[in-house]
């Protein structure tokens, strides 16, 4: 057996050959077959869909999808369940999605909305059985679990998406278009920044009893066994802010945010990251605290420092007030100028300087609707916006910053192995331990 690049687990010599050359692909941005093979269904034929987590933002997604067959639903709240059910009330229902996979035959996507904790845990199956995939933001819960997704999307050749929304917004594009034809100048230097937060925190320390309704050692899945508490359960801040089951504010938002710099940018794989805030607690992310980034050149791109901002912590051109003091933003510095963005408008700065600048010609078609790219990917084979391979490495990025802010320090990054090369005890947050029972079968 031999020890394999994704993390201390054994591995057969067929297995550890496939993954380091999938592994190795993925990480130096090769382009990834992200789709299935074209003209498997005609685009008017519903595709058979089994929706995993369908409360809240899961509700959400189940009503954006509803133009297809809706064959299965799963929840571990029997609540949701049944509220769903009554608009699907021909599919099968489950509590245990594991068991969703058992009678998976006729299931040709899967949709999947759960805490993030267990995102990796309800995808990986349907990746292996060669189901197409959407999955919510972010892909997964750690960066060992978004390469793993990354590469077994790379291998079954489905459809995929991540849940990133503003993606398909046109004036994202617009944005894109004009950082990457050089509008600003070369960027070196990009700001990005969201007020809202979820973090700060302890432990509940009372107890109370599982409602009737909740199957709580489910929803707990692979996290460590604790106590119930309805803290947990609660969407926002609820289990994000905790770090066995969400993360914070960084990988939620920064999956919007940062995905408009990280496209616009060509990034992938950071050079180094290190992070700056209050002394770490153990249970919960900081509310406030920011986190730098360093990329190398890319193609015809300078290397670039991106920095993330949540909370109370904002760039500096916010704090001078030299750029209007947004909420959330990306602020990109180019050498001939500055373009500071939301993820519906954009403008240039200083104004006078662009006075008769005249936008490029568009150049990346308008989306036909996010959750519509996935549908028509899945009966097509047409590619999508956010498939595995570049919202999973979106995905590693963010949850790097709490990466290095556990850690405690600046962590150099080896993206083939997944290692912080001068920070060994990182490797606990890369790649933590799961509850007995509970495994990531690939």
């Amino acid at each position: 057996m031999i020890r394999n690049l994704l993390g201390q687990h054994p591995f057969t010599r067929r297995q550890f050959l496939r993954t380091t050359i999938t592994t190795s692909a993925l990480a130096l941005g090769w382009n990834a077959p992200a789709q299935g093979p074209s003209g498997q269904r005609s685009p008017n034929e519903k595709l058979n869909l089994a929706v995993i987590g369908v409360g809240g933002r899961g509700a959400d997604n189940l009503k954006e999808v509803s133009s297809e067959n809706i064959v299965a639903l799963c929840d571990v709240n029997e609540r949701n369940l049944d509220t769903a059910a009554q608009s699907y009330p021909k599919a099968r229902k489950y509590f245990d999605f594991r068991k969703l996979y058992d009678d998976s035959k006729d299931i040709d996507a899967v949709v999947v909305s759960t805490p993030n904790h267990t995102h990796a845990f309800a995808v990986l199956p349907a990746l292996k059985l060669k189901k197409h995939v959407y999955c919510e933001k972010p892909l997964a819960h750690t960066v060992w679990e978004a390469r793993l997704l990354a590469c077994e999307a790379y291998e079954a050749k489905v459809a995929t998406q991540m849940g990133t929304q503003a993606h398909a917004n046109g004036d994202c594009r617009r944005v894109v278009e004009c950082i990457q034809t050089g509008a600003v100048g070369p960027v070196r230097e990009v700001h990005v920044w969201a007020s809202r937060v979820w973090g700060d925190g302890d432990r509940p320390k009372e107890t109370v009893p599982v409602p009737d309704y909740l199957h709580w050692d489910l929803w707990l899945g692979p996290a460590p066994e604790r106590p119930y508490h309805p803290n947990y359960i609660n969407e926002r801040p609820g289990w994000y802010k905790y770090w066995d089951f969400g993360g914070g504010t960084l990988p939620d938002l920064g999956s919007h945010w940062i995905d408009l710099a990280f496209w616009a940018l060509n990034l992938r794989h950071p050079l180094a990251v290190e992070a700056h805030g209050p002394t770490a607690n153990p249970e919960t992310a900081p509310a406030s605290f920011h986190v730098t980034y360093d990329y190398g050149a890319r193609d015809q791109m300078p290397p670039v420092k991106l920095t993330w901002y949540q909370g109370e912590d904002k760039p500096q051109p916010w704090i001078d007030g030299t750029i209007t003091r947004m909420g959330e933003g990306v602020l990109f510095i180019g050498d001939r100028g500055m373009l500071l963005a939301t993820l519906h408008r954009h403008k240039f700065l200083p104004a006078e300087r662009f006075e008769n600048f005249k936008l490029p010609t568009p150049y990346i078609p308008l989306s036909i609707g996010h959750y519509k790219e996935w549908i028509k990917a899945c009966k097509t084979g047409d590619p999508t916006t956010c498939n595995f391979n570049y919202s999973g490495a979106l995905t590693e990025a963010n949850h790097l910053g709490n990466v290095a802010y556990r850690s405690g320090r600046k962590i150099e990054w080896d993206p083939v192995k997944l290692e912080a090369k001068n920070c060994p005890e990182a490797a606990r947050y890369i790649h933590p331990e799961y509850r007995k029972g509970w495994e990531l079968k690939y």
